[in-house]
């Protein structure tokens, strides 16, 4: 039996990066999902839209980490 999986993502950290660098990505590395990050790093953050999404979500605690688990407040 193993124990169920949990992020130790933090809330903050996650918020801090996406408002300070979001247009590479750094926030997306953070929590795990490598391919969207790359994709951001290269499309410059959609062009900021993208990166400003992610803030709102991060913003409202909807942004997961690649397990789908909440990041930690």
């Amino acid at each position: 039996m193993t124990a169920p999986v949990t992020t130790q993502k933090s809330w903050v950290v996650a918020l801090l990066l996406c408002f300070f660098v979001g247009v590479l990505g750094a926030h997306r590395f953070y929590t795990g999902k490598v391919g969207t990050g790359v994709l951001q790093l290269i499309t410059i953050g959609g062009l900021g839209i993208w990166a400003f999404i992610d803030l709102i979500m991060i913003l409202v605690g909807a942004f997961r980490d690649k397990q789908g688990q909440p990041l930690v407040k």
